[in-house]
């Protein structure tokens, strides 16, 4: 079973370890055969893997996405600087570098050169709750404004700029224009100033008496929201795998989302629309889904089908096994060759 060994922050800087961390890290390391280390941003990160590089212990990093184009993007001369400070050690003294889809590999790699072993393996998603889905009814009873024959566009996420909201608050209003009679249900936690900021421009686009800000959705509410909704709509400017993504294919909800999401290829693959996040791409994939049943119907099957199979809980804990143990193999064979 797991066990959770909490590392306290050093008093001077909160993003160190103390050395007390690192010494209670370092007594757990004798019942490892590997490590798995997060993200590239993490100053503890640095002081965990020169750690490790001293015991010569064979670890993995998980990049979550954040050297993807859009993210080094943003603050990019900060994070450049890092890299060129120390941050590529991370990377230069790993065993391995896990990503988590072929197009975040492509992003990743010229930013981390080394000789370390390339894994993509998928993100592991508990399939249970999918197999017998609770249908529109407790969406129904919990937002009981939604209980009209109108069809529905869900957008499901954290309300962030870089998930492109406001895009899809401007294909609504292209849509409209052209005669759907639709709901644009938007859910999700969002900072307030934000959300005061989408409810303004909802109204400045004539969309506001169709446009309802639902707020955090979880369990059977959620599951059921997917169910409900005629097409999921993600035009987000980056995601690295996006769980709602293979969420809403699992309910048989039809996709449509932008190449800013890293499994986009996948979610080709199932069926999904992968358009640039441009309003009137939206829109035009949007009406497509909206005005064929028939069409809604396939997709619904093609992507449960699809993610059935793709993220089966076996295939998923046999690749991260598999990945475990390459990791030991490539250091074995590296430090041979040493």
């Amino acid at each position: 079973c797991p066990r959770l060994l909490e590392l306290p922050s050093s008093t001077w800087l909160r993003a160190l370890l103390s050395t007390h961390a690192l010494e209670k890290f370092e007594q757990v390391l004798d019942a490892a055969d590997v490590v798995h280390l997060h993200t590239p941003w993490e100053l503890s990160n640095l002081q965990l893997s020169t750690l490790l590089h001293r015991k010569q212990m064979p670890y993995v990093v998980t990049v979550h996405g954040m050297l993807d184009d859009y993210s080094m993007r943003q603050k990019g001369a900060k994070k450049r600087a890092y890299l060129a400070w120390g941050g590529r050690r991370l990377f230069r003294n790993a065993s391995a570098v896990h990503f988590t889809a072929a197009a975040e590999r492509e992003q990743a790699l010229p930013w981390i050169p080394g000789k370390y072993l390339s894994v993509v393996q998928a993100c592991a998603m508990d399939l249970t709750p999918y197999k017998n889905l609770p249908g529109p009814g407790p969406a129904l009873a919990a937002f009981p404004q939604l209980d009209s024959p109108r069809q529905k566009i869900l957008f499901l996420s954290r309300l962030h700029p870089k998930k492109g909201v406001d895009l899809l608050l401007r294909a609504a209003s292209l849509l409209k224009s052209q005669g759907f009679e639709a709901d644009l249900l938007i859910a999700g936690p969002g900072d307030k100033v934000y959300l005061c900021e989408l409810k303004q421009l909802a109204s400045q686009l004539g969309v506001n008496d169709s446009t309802y800000f639902l707020g955090m959705v979880r369990g059977p509410v959620k599951l059921s929201l997917y169910q409900l909704a005629d097409v999921f709509v993600l035009p987000t400017h980056q995601e690295n795998f996006g769980l709602v993504l293979p969420e809403a294919l699992a309910c048989g909800t039809p996709v449509v989302t932008t190449r800013g999401t890293d499994i986009w290829r996948e979610l080709a693959e199932a069926g999904a629309t992968i358009v640039n996040n441009q309003p009137p791409e939206l829109a035009r994939a949007i009406a497509e889904i909206l005005s064929n049943a028939e069409k809604r119907h396939a997709l619904g099957e093609q992507g449960r089908e699809y993610v059935k199979n793709w993220l089966a809980e076996e295939k998923a804990l046999a690749g991260y096994e598999q990945m475990y143990r390459d990791t030991i193999r490539h250091a074995a064979e590296s430090q041979a060759r040493i």
